[in-house]
């Protein structure tokens, strides 16, 4: 089995090689995928190739456009889902209860910021996680750990790599996305329905008549513009939910790599009189929105290599062990056109620790070419996960609070914009992460623990992290 981790490491190069879906391959890479059965692998990733995009560059460019509008503070971003999506999640309560919350959330953010909120989703592709260890201990024995439906399956007995799983990811992907699409057009995102908030959770009074104050004046904004006959347009019956997934597995993501039409290009090019072939660009049509992790944004390693030729837009996973050199260095890599909303930065250090790190890394890229290029994420969750004193992976809700509360106060001071959270999160009522306004503690984590990988946000402290972000913004800052 490969290393699944090492330091990250700056080079500098004056020439840049030219880039092909599959240069990767000549980097070193961290996290990879070893099979046994070479000869089923190519079988699989030749179904792969042969199969239609799951996404389209028009979904993908528009998508974009919103990002920039992020990056120059004019749109907020919400983005949240699974840890690790399983394949058994593909399913229409599962996916309908994200979509709801997702929008929920939302619309709690417009009216807090009296911004457009960008919506991306965790969902339709988050198969893949990356490992600390190669193996880990179950019941004593040492099995392999345990990397996302689209490599092994959770049990004991499913530890063993299967190259099947790759098309079967495809498959669940285009499915989920499918099922999202449809219900967005059916009218699930129609902000005239009634939405159940379930306040009931709520212990303290003061902060129950507060969220219902926020309610009612949401519920009162859309009755009047309906009154006044301002919705006609239809922008209030449907909404834009973007799917994203970290690009871990990239054997997977060159085979859903292709050289298609750009639309902004070819409106320029049909004026201009350019080629067609001078309006295509490369796509991964897996997902609108890729992220590089923490563990495989090395700068020589083949991730990099690989998220440099991709016409997406893209996130860094950015923490304790990122340089103020090697932020750059990554910029640089990865947008060396500086355009504006390509990259977004979604900084996760820990609560102890962002008030130490994050001012350096903003006055890095705002003191750099790169000044209001980038999009800001803040992820609240991943520097804060902890076991219990039984070995159970939680968060504390106030722990991802704290971190939430410095990293905007942070961004304040330094004159630069928080565009937007990153946050694990799900419909159901799970019981992953102690605190919220239903008071979960330790010894309630039994009762609902789901998940297969990190503890998420239940979607009643899902939504109060968003009743509170949103309190941030209409100024009333004692509640953050």
């Amino acid at each position: 089995m490969a290393q699944l981790n090492g330091p990250t490491k700056s080079t500098d190069s004056t020439t840049t090689p030219p880039w092909t879906p599959s240069s990767w391959t000549s980097k070193p890479i961290k996290q990879d995928a070893i099979y046994e059965d070479r000869k089923s692998v190519e079988k699989s990733l030749s179904k792969l190739e042969r199969l239609p995009p799951i996404v389209t560059p028009t979904e993908i460019e528009k998508l974009k456009a919103s990002l920039r509008d992020v990056a120059l503070g004019k749109a907020f971003l919400l983005q949240g889902g699974d840890c690790a999506e399983l394949f058994d999640y593909c399913e229409e309560n599962a996916i309908e209860s994200k979509i709801k919350l997702l929008l929920q959330m939302s619309l709690v953010l417009i009216w807090g910021s009296n911004k457009p909120v960008v919506r991306i989703a965790r969902m339709a592709g988050q198969y893949a996680k990356p490992r600390s260890s190669p193996t880990e201990l179950v019941d004593g024995v040492e099995t392999p750990s345990f990397r996302g439906d689209i490599l092994n399956g959770f049990e004991v007995g499913e530890r063993a790599l299967d190259p099947a799983r790759l098309v079967s990811a495809y498959f669940h992907s285009a499915s989920t996305l499918n099922f999202i699409r449809g219900s967005i057009a059916s009218g699930i995102a129609d902000l005239h329905r009634p939405l159940d908030w379930g306040l009931g959770h709520v212990r303290d009074p003061e902060l129950q008549t507060k969220y219902s104050n926020i309610v009612s004046s949401i519920t009162d904004s859309l009755r009047f513009m309906r009154t006044v006959g301002a919705d006609t347009a239809g922008q209030l019956q449907t909404v834009d939910l973007f799917t994203s997934h970290e690009g871990l597995l990239l054997e997977y993501e060159q085979r859903l790599t292709r050289l298609l039409r750009n639309p902004t290009k070819s409106l320029v090019s049909r004026a201009s009189g350019t080629t067609a072939e001078d309006t295509k660009s490369y796509y991964n049509t897996s997902a609108h929105f890729l992220w590089v992790g923490d563990r495989t944004r090395q700068i020589d390693g083949a991730h990099i290599e690989y998220f440099r030729g991709i016409a997406n837009p893209i996130g860094v996973k950015i923490g304790p062990t990122t340089s103020p050199s090697d932020l750059l260095a990554l910029l640089r890599t990865l947008n060396p056109s500086v355009e504006v909303g390509k990259i977004t930065l979604i900084t996760r250090y820990g609560a102890s620790k962002v008030r130490s790190l994050l001012p350096t890394h903003i006055k890095t890229v705002e003191g750099s070419e790169y000044a209001r290029s980038v999009v800001w994420q803040c992820d609240p969750m991943h520097g804060n996960t902890r076991s219990t004193s039984t070995g159970i992976k939680t968060r504390q809700f106030t722990d991802i609070l704290s971190e939430l509360q410095e990293t905007l106060a942070i961004h304040k001071e330094e004159g630069s914009y928080l565009g937007g959270v990153h946050l694990e999160l799900t419909g159901e009522a799970v019981t992953e992460c102690t605190g919220g306004s239903e008071g979960l503690n330790e010894d309630d984590l039994s009762l609902n623990y789901t998940s297969f990988c990190d503890p998420r946000l239940n979607e009643k402290q899902a939504l109060e992290l968003a009743f509170l972000i949103a309190g941030h913004y209409r100024g009333e800052e004692k509640q953050l």
